[in-house]
């Protein structure tokens, strides 16, 4: 049970699948849904900090190395457009739309592109932790309601 756990921890921490395939994952293999939903918060907000503080400077060096470049300029035009949105849609509700960019699981959106985005458009590290970490909440208990139902719809 705790390799399921950790399992469920480091595929919450992975870009674009992050903890809105580590919950489905969870229900799964039959966790219970509290503790899962609580590792999977936490694995999904551990990389929140490293990348606010270092991603977009790791993304401009690498921009025009050989091996990296390509994957590199992808991750940093997305965190751009993202951002760009981000900011004509928000004015200065730049904080709720961060959350609910975060928060509402679609594809393209969640806390390592919403953080890469908010480091792009120079938001304080404060704020860009917390609509993240709000954001990431609405998209556990959306995605856990989702997970949880699917499962019991199949048993």
């Amino acid at each position: 049970m705790i390799a399921a756990y950790f399992y469920i921890f480091i595929i919450s921490m992975v870009p674009l699948v992050e903890l809105r395939g580590a919950i489905p994952i969870s229900q799964y293999f039959g966790l219970p849904v509290l503790p899962s939903f609580i590792v999977c918060m936490l694995g999904n907000m551990v990389p929140i900090p490293f990348i606010y503080l270092f991603a977009r400077k790791f993304l401009v060096w690498g921009e025009n190395k050989k091996y990296i470049g390509k994957i590199c300029s992808f991750f940093l035009h997305k965190g751009e457009t993202a951002g760009e949105k981000l900011k004509k849609k928000a004015g200065r509700g730049l904080f709720v739309a961060l959350l609910l960019f975060v928060g509402i699981p679609v594809p393209g959106t969640g806390a390592w592109t919403g953080t890469l985005a908010a480091s792009i458009l120079d938001m304080d590290f404060k704020s860009t932790v917390l609509a993240t970490l709000l954001g990431v909440l609405l998209a556990g208990i959306i995605m856990m309601t989702l997970s949880y139902f699917g499962v019991m719809a199949f048993n």
